[in-house]
């Protein structure tokens, strides 16, 4: 009876298999692989279009979803169609269309397109299709509409304050206490002051609240150390590093430090939604997420969340040389190097179990002699008994077995004697009788 419900369990679990692969393949069959002739045949309809590079981890991550994403709106009958790109096979279509890292979600919309910041989630996605292919100016029927649209708009403020308050100031203001310089389309509207001007929130470009905050409530230059670039991780932006030695005051380091300054203060609308800028004093911290020594002065692009890292390929001469270099960073020209993959995990055990040791002999020689020499001689010591051991016995063993074997040829040997002893008395009278005998018979 137990083989006939083991095969029926084999079947089911092979039936239950089946049917996960058949929905996997029903979710890629609503998401359509575009091609250069996307460019001609979309404006006919709404796209939802994923760009995305074969090598970038994240697209790895959104690709189940997005996946998702296209099943949803086609069984809710929705007219955006979900498609995805390869933007490294179509560079042009894809810089055409703006996409400057990867992944990057558009929406297509005749000549608009609208890139989608929120978190990359299914229902949040969805939520952003349904909003930007609707009516840009949606009418309010009733006084009531409007007190929910405005309640609405209020309470994820307070909610990204109650949230984001440890970092930053949060204020709500009437309008007609507002500066005269700063210029607002609508109202209510929510507005970030820095870097000497503002910034307002829109909720079609910048997607969600809390995540926009987050990412603008640092300067657009800062000056950089260890705890700042573990912040810096949660805003999803890449961090362009100045390293150098603000005590060295050769002009190659005034000279990159005034270089990436520029590019952040004029360059702030092309980069700022993917890159923070700064600089760093020493290379000390930059060597341990590099696991290698950083030449001093240089400039190095990090991504935090997931430890990669862009080093230069080539000599940044002035501001439009470091245009260049981002640039190429951002359509996948630089290869990105290190990353959070499981060999990089053991490298990186290794290297800091190097530099731990390494760092304890330079600060406290005689600390690092105790720490490690202690251990290392306990267990000579111990290896030396244990061989010892053996040793020894085996000698008492040997020479046991020598002198068994002395005794057992010494038994042997008067055994020998006694035999010959006893032999030789008897041969004598036997000779010695035959001589009488000849005697009496001479006589």
């Amino acid at each position: 009876m137990a083989r006939p419900t083991g095969l029926r369990s084999w079947a089911t679990s092979g039936l239950f298999a089946a049917v996960i692969l058949l929905d996997l393949a029903v979710c890629k069959g609503f998401v359509e692989d575009l091609n250069e002739s996307f460019k001609d045949n979309r404006k006919d309809d709404i796209w939802l279009v994923d760009f995305y590079a074969p090598w970038c981890g994240h697209c790895k991550k959104l690709e189940p979803i997005w996946n998702e994403v296209g099943l949803e709106m086609k069984s809710i009958g929705s007219p955006v169609k979900v498609g995805k790109m390869d933007a490294t096979s179509y560079s042009s279509i894809a810089s055409e269309f703006g996409v400057r890292g990867y992944p990057t979600i558009k929406l297509l919309k005749g000549d608009l397109a609208y890139n989608y910041r929120g978190p990359r989630t299914k229902d949040d996605i969805i939520e952003f299709a349904h909003r930007v292919s609707g009516a840009l100016i949606r009418p309010l029927p009733s006084q009531q509409m409007f007190d929910h649209v405005q309640k609405r708009h209020r309470e994820k403020y307070i909610d990204a304050a109650s949230e984001l308050i440890v970092y930053t100031y949060f204020f709500s203001a009437s309008e007609d206490v507002v500066p005269e310089y700063v210029t607002l389309k609508e109202m209510p509207a929510v507005l970030v002051f820095k870097d000497n001007t503002y910034f307002i929130y829109d909720e079609y470009e910048d997607g969600d609240l809390s995540s926009w905050i987050s990412r603008e409530r640092f300067q657009n230059y800062l000056t950089m150390d260890g705890f700042l670039l573990y912040e810096l991780g949660d805003t999803g932006k890449l961090v362009a590093i100045a390293v150098i030695d603000e005590k060295n005051t050769s002009l190659e380091h005034t000279r990159l430090k005034s270089v990436v300054q520029e590019v952040a203060r004029d360059f702030r609308d092309h980069f700022h939604r993917n890159f923070q800028f700064g600089h760093m004093d020493g290379n000390d911290y930059i060597n341990t997420l590099l696991m290698d020594e950083l030449t001093v002065p240089t400039i190095v692009v990090l991504n935090t969340s997931n430890q990669q890292y862009f080093l230069l390929d080539r000599h940044i001469k002035d501001a439009s040389d470091m245009v260049q270099f981002i640039n190429s960073i951002l359509d996948g020209t630089v290869p990105a190097q290190g990353g959070d993959s499981i060999l990089q995990r053991l490298k990186r055990i290794m290297f800091d179990a190097k530099s731990t040791i390494v760092s304890i002999f330079k600060s406290s020689p005689l600390l690092g002699c105790f720490l490690f020499g202690l251990p290392l001689g306990v267990i000579s010591i111990m290896c030396y008994g244990i061989y010892t051991a053996d040793t020894e016995g085996g000698y008492i063993e040997e020479r046991y077995e020598v002198s068994k074997s002395e005794m057992e040829n010494q038994e042997q040997i008067e055994e020998r004697k006694e035999q010959e002893s006893i032999s030789g008395e008897s041969l004598v009278p036997a000779m010695q009788e035959p001589k009488d005998v000849l005697e009496k018979k001479k006589d």
